[in-house]
């Protein structure tokens, strides 16, 4: 059991992280910064490199961010790791745990790497490269009013699995665990 949750874990975060990973270098090797392309009216490919968190925010610098990034993931890793040898927590909650690790991973990678490597700057203080838009609601005027956020794959491996934990997996939060059955 615990050597096939492992092996869960470990497939859930390199396929994620390469799965974004590929994405993004696509996209910043495909695209000029700025440009969009729309593929329907409602999701369009539009490269912008994001400073800060999730949906633009800046709180602290980033190298903050980034050392910040670092270590939840390292908490997150242990965290995994605990819930693996625990006989009564299911599957799906330690999959959700793996797709934030995911997630942080391949954003934590633009910051570490790609400031350098992509955006000839420093280690550490790459931008995050960001693509999906979902313009979903417009005015009369034709301005987006809902969905401005301009996000990548890790943001929603995050995303996703924070939802669903909060939906389905709420009482393993609490550390009241069931029994898969």
């Amino acid at each position: 059991m615990i050597r096939k949750r492992t092996w869960m874990v470990i497939a859930i975060v390199v396929g994620a992280v390469l799965i974004d990973q590929v994405i993004k270098l696509y996209v910043a090797t495909h695209f000029a910064l700025g440009e969009s392309v729309e593929l329907t009216s409602w999701f369009h490919i539009c490269y912008i490199e994001n400073n800060g968190m999730a949906f633009g925010i800046e709180w602290f610098s980033k190298l903050a961010l980034t050392i910040f990034r670092l270590i939840a993931v390292g908490l997150l890793g242990w965290y995994t790791h605990v819930l693996i040898r625990k006989e009564n927590v299911r599957n799906g909650y330690i999959a959700t745990i793996a797709f934030i690790i995911a997630g942080a991973l391949g954003n934590i990678i633009d910051c570490v790497f790609y400031g350098k490597l992509l955006q000839g700057g420093n280690w550490f203080f790459g931008r995050v490269v960001d693509m999906f838009y979902f313009p979903l609601i417009r005015n009369s005027a034709g301005e987006v009013i809902f969905f401005k956020p301009v996000f990548n794959f890790a943001d929603s491996c995050i995303t996703c699995a924070v939802i669903v934990i909060l939906l389905f997996y709420f009482k393993e939060l609490n550390g009241k665990e069931k029994k898969e059955e």
